[in-house]
């Protein structure tokens, strides 16, 4: 069965690691799908506009200083998992030693993305970035240049920019693989659309929903207490609350 896939953080923290592997994801996805194609120079805009957010977010931010916080209690858990039974000691093995790897590298680096701050591109690119129409060619000939590159160079100047954040994003990758695996989804059903319960101890919420059914849910909560509230898709005012019976899978991680 095809389902649609909805995730809720329920403390700052998690709201702003989900925040960075969505803007991880767009960025690095370009790399893949525009840079090797030679279709950057039309989608330019997607990849810089997810950079400078990425790098907003680390600046006001202590991601790093959460991120080994993190790590270091999961090199914790993973050394008591390992005297379980039956455990795969091979992938916890391989686990444990990135996680040491990744915290050492955090605690040793600077804040590597200054880097791309400091860059004259883009920088240039960023100060206009809050105008509409601000990257025009005739506004920003270095970017007009640099667009017109061989998609090697483009595809170089990208992946090295990118370098720059490669410990953030593994060390996020690694984090919110654990936190996703605290717990297994299991099958729920409402008579009215809504449900709520106690969330002591929780960082996330997960919600599968069969794609065929015509309902999504909305969530409100902390670590103490959530609800989710589901609802119907409607033309004059947008949505509406779901008072029908209600089928979804849960997984409280």
């Amino acid at each position: 069965m095809t389902t649609i896939l909805y995730e809720h953080p329920l403390n700052e923290r998690i709201r702003n690691y989900l925040k960075l592997e969505q803007l991880f994801a767009q960025a690095y996805s370009y790399i893949k799908d525009e840079v090797t194609n030679g279709n950057f120079h039309t989608h330019y805009q997607v990849f810089f506009n997810a950079v400078f957010a990425i790098t907003d977010t680390l600046d006001r931010n202590d991601i790093r200083g959460d991120l080994i916080k993190d790590l270091e209690k999961l090199q914790q858990n993973l050394v008591v998992w390992s005297q379980a039974p039956d455990i795969d000691t091979s992938a916890l093995e391989d686990n444990l030693k990135e996680a040491v790897a990744l915290t050492s590298r955090l605690k040793s680096s600077s804040q590597t993305w200054g880097q791309l701050k400091d860059h004259k591109l883009i920088a240039s690119l960023r100060k206009r970035s809050a105008i509409q129409g601000g990257s025009s060619s005739f506004d920003l000939p270095q970017l007009q240049f640099w667009l017109h590159q061989p998609c090697e160079k483009i595809s170089a100047d990208v992946r090295l920019w990118l370098s720059c954040l490669d410990d953030i994003k593994q060390s996020l990758a690694l984090v919110l693989k654990f936190i996703r695996q605290r717990d297994q989804f299991q099958p729920i059903e409402t008579d009215s659309g809504f449900y709520q319960d106690n969330g002591e101890g929780l960082l996330l919420l997960r919600i599968k929903i069969a794609k065929s059914e015509q309902y999504y849910p909305t969530i409100s909560g902390n670590k103490f207490r959530y609800s989710i509230r589901f609802m119907l898709p409607c033309d004059q005012s947008g949505s509406r609350y779901s008072k029908q019976a209600t089928k979804f899978q849960l997984a409280r991680c």
